[in-house]
């Protein structure tokens, strides 16, 4: 089965570098509809004037695919942080899936965030682990970034994967950090961890690393 990926780009901000970096959602089309893999960014005023947003619609971004939200089936958050899952509400419709540990987390490290993402009738599909989504998609848990992290592993027509990496590296040059390199804050809450993740995730061998923020593809 194929399923094709394409890219929404969802917002700018600044970085913890203090440089400014893209924001980007992925669409996952599949035969049977499509798959949204993070909703971009929003959450309380202060938290966007803090990281100096400029912010741009999910529905806006879709209409460039000839999309609407409507078109979207499920959506994948790979993580509870204001620029993966502000944007939930515009999909009230679809289920989120979500490793159960990362709701948790979120709740107790960030409410003022939860209570903007759990809006009213909001549906969560909690995950425990690897999981299957759909044939030729799945989500590996690859927690260090945050506790619950998860990144989203599409089948191609080859046999090699593509990856959603999420947070699990902000750019090529952390996908491809060694123990000891200095990391920029916030990629790592866990390092141990996130090395972990890191090292399963090269031993997949993917086809090609797509990244949240940055517009460079890694490919194998």
């Amino acid at each position: 089965m194929s399923l094709e990926v394409k890219r929404l780009h969802l917002a700018r901000l600044r970085g913890p570098d203090g440089h400014e970096w893209p924001v980007h959602g992925f669409v996952v089309i599949h035969p049977g509809g499509a798959v949204l893999v993070d909703t971009g960014v929003g959450g309380p005023q202060q938290v966007l004037s803090d990281w100096r947003v400029v912010n741009r619609s999910a529905a806006d971004a879709l209409a460039e695919l000839d999309m609407t939200p409507g078109d979207i089936g499920l959506v994948i958050n790979t993580h509870l942080h204001f620029d993966h899952c502000g944007q939930n509400a515009v999909f009230p419709h679809a289920a989120f899936y979500v490793q159960r540990a990362e709701l948790n987390r979120a709740r107790q490290e960030s409410p003022e965030l939860y209570d903007w993402f759990d809006f009213m009738n909001a549906r969560f599909e909690l995950l425990d682990g690897d999981t299957d989504v759909l044939p030729g998609l799945s989500v590996i848990a690859t927690p260090g970034h945050t506790a619950g992290h998860q990144s989203v592993v599409i089948q191609s027509a080859d046999g090699t994967p593509d990856l959603l990496i999420g947070d699990a590296a902000y750019t090529p040059r952390q996908y491809s950090a060694r123990p000891g390199e200095e990391l920029p804050p916030g990629q790592a809450s866990d390092l141990a961890a996130w090395e972990d993740s890191l090292r399963r995730i090269r031993s997949m061998g993917p086809a090609r690393v797509h990244f949240c923020h940055h517009t460079d593809v890694v490919h194998a």
